[in-house]
């Protein structure tokens, strides 16, 4: 089994620009014009061209939006330079909410992208 965590995004480009500048992804298919496929290294992911307003649903009436909203999903991506990639994901436009880095634990920021989904980066080592 494979699995792909799909993100909304308002736009694809946005999300390249976003995911590629924080994390390295490149966008390796796009099988719909909305929809782009991302790898990096062994992890991949999709982005679906959805502007904000529209309904997520058929049936809903809540509506996408950009802001910083809570999902009860969201994704780790764990890395092996924790300082640098966090520095990449802010410079490219994330907020870091809380990080955690505490003796004998992997470091771990919580942070939001600048589409208002909540993500975390954590560390593979422990710090000392």
């Amino acid at each position: 089994m494979i699995v792909t965590v799909s993100i909304d995004v308002p736009t694809i480009e946005e999300g390249l620009e976003f995911f590629g500048d924080a994390f390295g992804f490149i966008e390796v298919s796009r099988p719909h014009p909305g929809y782009a496929v991302l790898q990096a290294g062994e992890s991949t992911i999709g982005l679906l061209s959805k502007p904000a307003g529209s309904s997520p649903a058929k049936g809903s009436d809540d509506l996408r939006r950009y802001e910083r909203h809570w999902t009860p999903v969201h994704c780790d991506f764990r890395v092996e330079d924790f300082e640098a990639t966090l520095n990449r994901a802010l410079a490219a436009g994330a907020l870091a909410e809380e990080i955690h880095r505490l003796p004998g634990y992997p470091p771990v920021a919580f942070c939001s992208d600048p589409f208002g989904h909540g993500f975390c980066i954590v560390g593979q080592q422990p710090l000392e």
